[in-house]
């Protein structure tokens, strides 16, 4: 009898762990050879190439930059609080170029964090005020009876509320309730389908609000969205263990990790995504900035919701620059570019070296002539704006894709083609 009570214990105990999600400890080596790529970017100092998710992906992860980190924060602040505060004095002459979008305000707000700072005094209350006032905004933008659409997304809108959260400054409830109704209703949806990142972030932002319990008017609210959300993640990985996609995974794993939910064979989930991640890092298929800082606190075990109490005495694992391989041959690669969404219609082969991103192929294409783009910056790299003098309008942009018809999951700095691609870019609505 004291035999099968200890092998039903031990049953029940193995039922429990399956319903919790726990990232195993990864080899110390990828983890590094990770960090190690957002090095070079921490050598970008200028505001448009500024990236404050580069320090709280470190700050968060068990890896560091030493001084490089300090140094990087320090420019951070300079450039963040003149922009900001000239913006909040004087909104009117403010130029859309100067003007940081709500989700780098709340990043940089989140940067603080990370370095154990609650923002305050004068200057930080500013700060504050101009994110509020963001999501005052895109509160009015949904409308009262959520008809409308956020300016920018419901990711930024989680985000901000995130940023704001962790700093213990409260919202009104109607400022939340647009993100508790658009999960509830599948307002995250993009072009039919589920986007799992927003999903993600706005479950990260509710568990942040959960433990505060900075709105406890719409606290049941929150802890029935949470689980929404977590069930909606659980619902959308794919036979390789990725959610969504492998580029939404790590933002998923963050709002997953650590939680408990009986009979949804969590554990077996998040085991089946890092295996998958593993996979794709041993691949090099980790090479976009915000993703990358996404991805490195998971594999520390941690999620922005630790920014509510971080430990910035933790140790981590100084990181060294990687050395640089050149390669010894230009093997050349031809690809297709096409943009039938113009008048008269584009198509062109375009010679580039192997390895080339398809930012490389737009920049040949147009150095050959007869060919143009413009692209803006922003946290997760350039995005097209305009292709042959054709801007997007509001609610359009330009989507790329892999002929026949497959979407890119990367962006233009990211992703390289290989040989004899056609690369499609085309104006869509959303």
């Amino acid at each position: 009898m004291g035999h099968l009570g200890a092998l039903l214990f031990l049953l029940g105990s193995l039922g429990a762990l399956a319903d919790i999600c726990e990232i195993p400890e990864v080899d110390r080596k990828l983890v590094e050879r990770l960090g190690q790529r957002l090095l070079p970017w921490m050598d970008w100092l200028s505001l448009e190439h500024l990236n404050p998710s580069i320090y709280v992906g470190l700050r968060l992860s068990s890896v560091q930059a030493g001084a490089r980190e300090a140094f990087y924060l320090h420019i951070l602040k300079l450039n963040y609080q003149q922009s900001l505060l000239g913006l909040a004095i004087n909104d009117d002459n403010s130029n859309n170029k100067a003007k940081p979008s709500m989700g780098q305000l709340a990043l940089y707000l989140l940067a603080l964090r990370a370095n154990c700072e609650f923002v305050g005094g004068h200057k930080g209350d500013r700060l504050v005020s101009q994110l509020k006032r963001f999501l005052e905004d895109e509160k009015r933008a949904i409308g009262p009876h959520h008809k409308g659409h956020p300016h920018t997304s419901y990711y930024q809108y989680g985000l901000g509320i995130l940023a704001l959260c962790v700093h213990q400054k409260r919202l009104h409830d109607s400022v939340v309730g647009r993100l508790l109704y658009a999960v509830e209703h599948s307002h995250h949806l993009r072009h039919g389908h589920l986007s799992v990142d927003t999903v993600a972030m706005a479950g990260l932002a509710f568990t942040c609000l959960e433990h505060s319990n900075l709105n406890p008017n719409q606290r049941h609210r929150i802890t029935v969205a949470i689980r929404t959300a977590r069930e909606k993640i659980l619902k959308a990985q794919t036979p390789e263990g990725h959610f969504g996609n492998v580029y939404s995974t790590p933002l998923a794993l963050q709002l997953l990790m650590n939680s408990f939910m009986p009979g949804a064979k969590l554990g077996t989930a998040c085991l089946k995504a890092r295996a998958a991640l593993l996979a794709s890092m041993q691949d090099g298929a980790f090479k976009n900035v915000l993703i990358i800082s996404q991805l490195l606190p998971v594999l520390n075990g941690k999620s922005y919701v630790d920014l509510i109490s971080p430990d910035c005495e933790a140790p981590r694992v100084l990181l060294q620059p990687a050395l640089e391989t050149v390669s010894q041959t230009q093997e050349l690669i031809s690809v297709m570019l096409k943009v039938p969404s113009v008048l008269p219609p584009y198509r062109h082969p375009i010679s580039v070296s192997a390895g080339s991103s398809l930012e490389d192929v737009l920049k040949k294409a147009q150095e050959l002539a007869g060919f143009t783009y413009a692209t803006q910056n922003s946290l997760s790299g350039p995005y097209l704006t305009s292709v042959m003098g054709k801007e997007a309008g509001a609610r359009e942009f330009w989507q790329l894709l892999r002929a026949p018809n497959t979407p890119l999951l990367q962006g233009i700095a990211d992703y390289a083609p290989k040989d004899g691609e056609t690369i499609e870019l085309r104006l869509v609505s959303w």
